[in-house]
């Protein structure tokens, strides 16, 4: 009797157990159904592109295949690295799974097209500032990369390939915006990468900004430094360390090359060398004093004349890029950009027409300069016609939001950016 008793016991208690299991699963499966987003749903959910096709970008620069124009790279400041093989009718993102967002440089080895370099970091010290880990590699057009060192430079003011030689490699480095230290000066390798030496070095609180080839000789170099700081609540936008330095050994050596430039602290600068006449340099400077100013030399940067006061803001601008066909044309990017025909006398403007401001990026067709490519804050634009009018490329999807956020709006809520 004490048997059967036990067992009708231990029936009831395993029936108990199990009608309360079931009756969880059941309330568990109510829940769910009552839920508006469940398991379920979420892992069903893809990620697609909702635009704006009106804007994109910050684009900080550009490497295009010179034997085949429609195939280019972009540096985005915020959005890594893509590639277009048709003109911009498609675009493949090539960077998404290295260790920086923010782009700096981008450049084809003029020796063999399918070896990329890229530098991270973006070279400008505005409030919203991307960082880097250094300079990639590519062997393959962009397939894959590899970091090639220089992980603390933060940021990548240019890189310059010797045409001569694929293996000399040359890297600005800006370093920390934010303090001093890390890497940060002027970067030689011999080696293709593998091997770093520092051949222009100012202190820890100067970097180097640019770096440019003489075409005709490119033994002879040119380099900028640039100090700044950047904090929480201020910027300091140069200072007495800021100067031109020029080589003529490949870099090995470097003097400073100021005469005719102002004497007081320099900011920001932006240095070319005409492509017709390499006797020809340029510089854009912002300087203490009311000092600031577009110079030029007409002998390999030892003496400069002012030619303008035209300048822009050296934290975020100050490029300029010379046209390859007319000596004395040279174009600037900033917030609208301008052209000189006259050596820097005087100025024009890009027309905005349709077209977003702040720019930062420019590529000129040696064959046809009537046809040029404006990057920046909104995007990528293609002329045609000098600057007329402007094809805009609305399907890179870069834009560089600060903030989103949507609201309670039926049958369909809006995204606000």
């Amino acid at each position: 009797m004490r048997k059967f008793v036990w067992f009708v016991v231990a029936v009831l208690l395993s029936s108990t157990v199990a009608f309360a299991k079931q009756k969880e699963k059941e309330d568990e499966k109510k829940g769910e159904e009552k839920a508006f987003i469940n398991s379920g749903l979420v892992t069903s959910l893809k990620f697609r592109s909702i635009g704006p096709a009106w804007a994109s970008g910050r684009i900080a620069d550009f490497a295009v295949n010179p034997k085949n124009t429609k195939e280019y790279y972009v540096a985005v400041a915020s959005g890594h690295v893509w590639k277009t093989t048709n003109n911009g009718t498609t675009w493949t993102p090539i960077f998404d799974n290295y260790g920086a967002y923010s782009i700096a440089d981008v450049e084809i080895d003029p020796n063999n097209y399918n070896v990329i370099w890229v530098g991270t970091g973006e070279n400008n010290h505005q409030r919203a500032l991307g960082y880097g880990d250094g300079i990639y590699k590519s062997l393959d057009g962009g397939k894959s990369f590899k970091n090639m060192g220089l992980k603390e430079s933060r940021q990548i003011g240019g890189i310059a390939i010797d045409p001569r030689n694929s293996d000399i490699v040359f890297v600005a480095a800006e370093g920390s915006a934010w303090g001093p230290g890390s890497e940060r000066g002027l970067y030689k390798t011999g080696d293709g990468g593998k091997t770093w030496k520092k051949v222009l070095e100012i202190s820890e609180n100067t970097g180097v900004n640019n770096v440019k080839l003489d075409p005709s000789n490119p033994d002879i170099m040119y380099a900028t430094s640039e100090q700044r700081r950047r904090t929480s609540f201020s910027k300091i936008g140069g200072g007495p360390e800021s100067a031109v330095y020029k080589s003529t050994d490949g870099g090995e050596n470097w003097r400073k090359i100021m005469e005719g430039l102002p004497k007081v602290d320099i900011g920001g600068m932006g240095i070319d060398v005409s492509p017709v006449d390499a006797n020809v340099v340029y510089l854009i400077m912002e300087a203490a004093e009311g000092k600031s100013g577009f110079y030029r030399s007409v002998n390999k940067g030892e003496s400069w004349e002012k030619m303008s006061d035209y300048a822009s803001s050296g934290q975020y601008y100050n490029e300029i890029v010379c046209d390859p066909k007319d000596v004395d044309k040279v174009y600037s990017t900033e917030t609208v950009s301008r052209f000189t025909k006259d050596g820097g006398k005087t100025w024009t403007t890009i027309s905005t027409d349709g077209r977003h401001v702040d720019d930062h990026a420019i590529w000129i067709d040696p064959k046809d300069t009537e046809h040029y490519m404006i990057g920046g804050d909104g995007g990528i634009y293609e002329t045609w016609d000098a600057g007329k009018t402007f094809d805009f490329k609305e399907n890179l999807p870069v834009t560089q939001f600060y903030r989103v956020n949507v609201d309670n709006a039926e049958p369909f809520y809006y995204v606000y950016g």
